[in-house]
């Protein structure tokens, strides 16, 4: 079996911490080899901070092991502690197994699950830990934890010095049943290798001494380093700047659009982390882009890739589509799949009525701003008569001209736009 994975992950950026590595790597030289990470599904959709582990799981699987993709039915009751300064909601479980189907059917397109040997798996915790009871929960898993080892992880000890919120036991409790899935894991499929983000080092390495306590297994730990935005935010739902998978929620435009305008100092990285170029033809990239920023090829080949990995070539050509029509004004070339993306969330949108004068439909989208920053009618009444204003890229100089579902495109879109850059789409609602 193929044991570079470890060495394409290290040029990559993508390891924090490893247990043991010259043994790993032993192991990993020595057969196929089942390594797992978990998704706690809090959200109905994953996120592109959870593209690092399900792209880290392929990585492995393209390496010749056996990818395992836990779904946190279970924990996902509970709430990890991690990366939080309070108490996470806790979610009803219903809304929790939605997302855990959700969650699994998403994974299924980055996962190839019809390899003969290494085929992935998709795993839900709650069918193993759900049907403890507590004393079993107590005796069996509970008395190999020590109460003075838990206080001493940075998130939990972080926790317990902030006397406004401290912890409960609930969020406490997290990392005896994530170690307890380590364990489970390693009986049910030979898991012997767990990932994570570098938040999930402490919770990991427990589940590794629970399996050494509980079978004499031995376990192996590998984490990543958390992604971050420029201003150095994490990515994620809770921080609410989250880009979803899902295409319902974030649209493939807006999805390209994210990538497209990454940061100069960002982009090789999430070269690295997000696509499967290699690291050679990541390095000749980032080579062009040093020598010419403005051509911004790494930042066109980091949306495209990454766009395909996750809503397909139809995804990217209508990204493009759509990105191409705005830039050169030639808006009715788009389908109306394609305005249907751009009203879900590619840009800010406002319904009015059918026949709306477009003097108040400028006021009303906040357009017709003054340089003192007042928002008039005088001002839109200024900028239609500079011929500042365009409706589905042509010029409209009447003061009069309305917004109709007639002359809307497919019956009922507008992209107003003001000068060469600011964009707002209008839906006439139908009567």
């Amino acid at each position: 079996m193929v044991s570079q994975v470890i060495d394409d992950l290290r040029a990559r950026g993508m390891v924090a911490q490893v247990s043991n590595e010259d043994d790993l790597i032993e192991h990993l030289s020595s057969g196929m080899r089942t390594v797992y990470c978990g998704f706690d599904p809090t959200a109905d959709s994953l996120h592109i901070g959870n593209l690092v582990p399900l792209l880290a799981l392929r990585r492995f699987q393209l390496a010749g092991h056996r990818p395992v993709l836990l779904v946190g039915g279970a924990t996902g009751m509970i709430g990890d502690p991690g990366g939080r300064n309070t108490e996470r909601e806790l979610k009803p479980a219903e809304e929790v197994r939605r997302s855990v189907e959700r969650i699994r059917h998403q994974a299924m397109q980055f996962l190839d699950f019809d390899q003969v040997k290494n085929a992935a798996v998709v795993v839900n915790n709650a069918d193993w830990i759900a049907p403890l009871n507590v004393i079993d929960f107590l005796r069996d898993i509970g008395k190999h934890f020590s109460v003075n080892a838990m206080i001493q992880k940075e998130t939990v000890r972080r926790r317990l010095e902030d006397d406004s919120n401290g912890i409960s036991y609930t969020e406490f409790s997290y990392s005896i049943l994530q170690s307890y899935d380590f364990v489970t894991l390693h009986d049910q499929y030979d898991c012997t290798i767990q990932m994570g983000g570098s938040d999930q080092w402490g919770n990991i390495t427990a589940g590794i001494d629970l399996m050494r306590r509980m079978s004499s297994a031995k376990g192996f730990a590998i984490t990543y380093p958390l992604v971050t935005a420029s201003d150095g935010t994490k990515f994620g739902k809770s921080m609410g700047n989250a880009v979803w998978l899902d295409a319902a929620q974030t649209s493939p435009y807006r999805f390209y659009q994210f990538w497209l305008n990454v940061t100069d100092e960002d982009v090789v990285n999430y070269l690295r982390t997000f696509t499967f170029l290699s690291v050679d033809d990541i390095g000749d990239l980032e080579t062009r882009h040093r020598a010419d920023p403005g051509a911004r090829e790494a930042h066109r080949t980091l949306a495209r890739e990454v766009t395909r990995l996750v809503h397909g070539d139809e995804g990217v050509d209508a990204a493009e589509r759509i990105s191409e029509a705005l830039f050169r004004n030639q808006l009715r070339a788009l389908d109306g799949s394609d305005m249907a993306q751009l009203a879900l969330d590619g840009m800010e949108s406002t319904t009015v009525g059918n026949q709306a004068l477009l003097m108040d439909v400028l006021v009303d989208c906040g357009l017709a701003v003054t340089p003192r920053g007042q928002v008039t009618r005088g001002q839109a009444r200024k900028l239609i008569e500079g011929n500042s204003i365009s409706v589905n890229g042509e010029k409209v100089t009447d003061t009069d001209a309305r917004l109709t579902s007639v002359d809307s495109l497919h019956g009922r879109f507008n992209v107003v736009q003001k000068g060469k850059k600011q964009h707002h789409l209008v839906i006439v609602a139908s009567e």
